[in-house]
C-alpha cells in the first residue's frame, strides 16, 4: 500500500527525496587561512589598479615603454602602502582589542553582579531559556578568562585575541601578493618584446592575462568562501571590466581635451 502511494505521488516524493538528501549534505567548509583577507584583498586591488592604468597610458597613444616604467613605479608604490596601510589597520584592530580585553576584566572584576546580569540578558535575548542562561552563566563565572572573552564576543562583537597574530605579517603577505598579482597585467609588454613593436598586441595580451588572473583570483576566492566558482569567476572580471573601461575612457576623453594627441 505504501509502494502504491509513493508512485501515486509521483515526482513530488522524488522531489521530496531529493530535498532530504540535499539537506542531510555538509555543506562545504571554507578555508580558515590566517592571511586570505590580506590576499585576497590585496591581489584584485592590485590587477584591476594596475590594469585600470595601463588602460589609461594606452588610451593617450604612450609608447609601452612608458606603460613599463610607470606601471612598475605605480605597482612598487602602491605596493608598500597597500601592505603599510594593513599593517597599521592590523596593528589599531589588535591594540584596541587589547584594551576592550583590560575595560572587560576590570568590570567583572568589580562589578561581577553586574556583568554576569547583563551576559544573562544576552542569552535571553538569543532565545535562550532563563533556567539555561542562569546555568551557563554561572560556570562560565567560575573561569575569570573564560567570561571576559564571552562578554567580549556577546556584547562588544569582538574575537578572541591571538597573541601569535603578528600585523607586520599581514602588512608583509599584502605587499607581496600587490606585486605578485599586479605584475600580472605588466607581463605582456615584457614578453612580447622579442615578438612585437605593435603597442596594440601588447595592450591585447594585457587584457588577456588581466582576465586570466581575474578569473583565476575569483575561483580562489570561491575555494576559500565555499562559492560557486562560476559566479565568482564572472563577477571579479565584471569588476575588472569595469574599472578598465572607466580608466580607458577617461585617458582618451582627458587625452583629446588637453590635446596630447597633437
Amino acid at each position: 500500500m505504501a509502494e502504491i502511494e509513493t508512485e501515486s505521488t509521483g515526482g513530488g516524493a522524488t522531489t521530496s527525496l531529493l530535498r532530504a538528501e540535499r539537506d542531510r549534505e555538509r555543506p562545504r567548509e571554507p578555508w580558515k587561512g590566517e592571511f586570505v583577507k590580506s590576499i585576497v584583498y590585496a591581489s584584485l586591488d592590485a590587477i584591476v589598479t594596475c590594469f585600470s592604468l595601463i588602460s589609461s597610458i594606452s588610451a593617450t597613444s604612450r609608447s609601452s615603454g612608458d606603460v613599463l616604467v610607470l606601471g612598475f613605479a605605480n605597482l612598487v608604490a602602491d605596493g608598500i602602502s597597500m601592505g603599510f596601510g594593513d599593517y597599521v589597520s592590523s596593528s589599531t584592530e589588535k591594540d584596541v582589542g587589547v584594551k576592550e580585553r583590560a575595560v572587560t576584566e576590570w568590570d567583572i572584576t568589580h562589578h561581577s553582579r553586574i556583568e554576569q546580569q547583563d551576559l544573562l540578558r544576552q542569552y535571553q535575548a538569543l532565545g535562550m531559556d532563563i533556567n539555561d542562561a542562569t546555568m551557563v552563566v554561572n560556570i562560565f563565572a567560575k573561569y575569570k578568562d573564560i567570561m571576559v572573552g564571552e562578554k567580549m564576543v556577546a556584547q562588544k562583537g569582538m574575537r578572541q585575541l591571538d597573541e601569535a597574530d603578528k600585523p607586520w605579517k599581514h602588512g608583509l603577505v599584502t605587499f607581496v601578493a600587490f606585486l605578485v598579482f599586479g605584475s600580472a597585467p605588466l607581463l605582456s609588454f615584457i614578453v612580447l618584446i622579442p615578438f612585437t613593436h605593435s603597442d596594440t598586441v601588447k595592450f591585447v595580451g594585457a587584457c588577456v592575462l588581466s582576465a586570466l588572473a581575474l578569473a583565476l583570483l575569483g575561483i580562489a576566492k570561491a575555494k576559500i568562501a565555499g562559492q560557486n566558482y562560476a559566479f565568482s569567476a564572472v563577477m571579479t572580471l565584471f569588476n575588472g571590466a569595469i574599472a578598465a573601461a572607466a580608466a580607458y575612457t577617461l585617458g582618451s576623453v582627458l587625452t583629446n581635451v588637453a590635446g596630447l594627441d597633437d
